[in-house]
């Protein structure tokens, strides 16, 4: 049977109060795992359920990264290490970037909510987050050894098929903008999910705004 390329390990979620901590290399606020609320996770057993069904054979899609991206995979047991060290080097960067590093097995996602990547109901990127992007890209080009998958999400305003195609404008701008910063185009898989996997309730403007993200999930290539 065919080795899989990315680690499933998939995390439950609940809903518990917590206390929030600080990281003691990056200074980042942190939430522990018992404050994390329901939607931590879901993005990524979406983007990865999305794979499953898109592509059967994830040894194809690996021998393809690997050829067209000239890297190598990560070797061994080291998968763990190497997402490790990528999120603290992500966390030190996105410092007060408004941008959520979240750790989910062996992947790692970023969320940047709508509120500092976008215009309202705009796929173009503000420009004062250019920056932030500049910082991923950094970090995206050490660690090359990770597919990246783009997702864009709306809140549940508008119809599905204006919130599906704002969506994917949104995904494929963070990526464009991305490839301009030497990231390889073949490690992107974009995909817009509309309003579907909300994190957050539609019924208050504080939901909407929290359902209005893109998310980059960063999956590792492995042997």
């Amino acid at each position: 049977m065919n080795k899989p390329i990315v680690a499933m390990g998939l995390s439950a979620s609940i809903v518990i109060s917590g206390c929030t901590t600080f990281d003691a290399y990056t200074g980042e606020e942190k939430t522990t795992n018992t404050a994390k609320g329901i939607g931590i996770g879901a993005g990524t057993a979406m983007v990865l359920s999305y794979l499953t069904n898109k592509d059967k054979s994830s040894s194809e899609r690996k021998k393809r990264l690997l050829r067209d991206a000239g890297i190598g995979a990560i070797v061994g047991g080291g998968t763990g290490y190497y997402m490790d060290t990528q999120e603290a080097r992500l966390r030190k960067q996105l410092r007060n970037s408004g941008v959520s590093v979240q750790r989910d097995g062996d992947n790692i996602n970023l969320i940047m909510p709508g509120n500092i990547t976008f215009p309202s109901n705009s796929g173009d990127l503000k420009a004062d987050f250019y920056e932030v992007l500049d910082s991923v890209g950094l970090v995206l080009n050490e660690f090359d050894k990770t597919m990246i998958v783009v997702a864009g999400y709306t809140d549940s305003k508008g119809s599905d098929s204006y919130n599906q195609q704002l969506s994917e404008k949104r995904a494929n701008s963070v990526a464009a903008y991305l490839k301009t910063r030497n990231v390889k185009p073949v490690r992107f898989e974009v995909i817009g999910f509309g309003e579907k996997n909300p994190v957050a309730s539609n019924a208050t403007d504080e939901g909407r705004a929290m359902n209005r993200r893109v998310e980059l999930s960063l999956i590792p290539i492995t042997q």
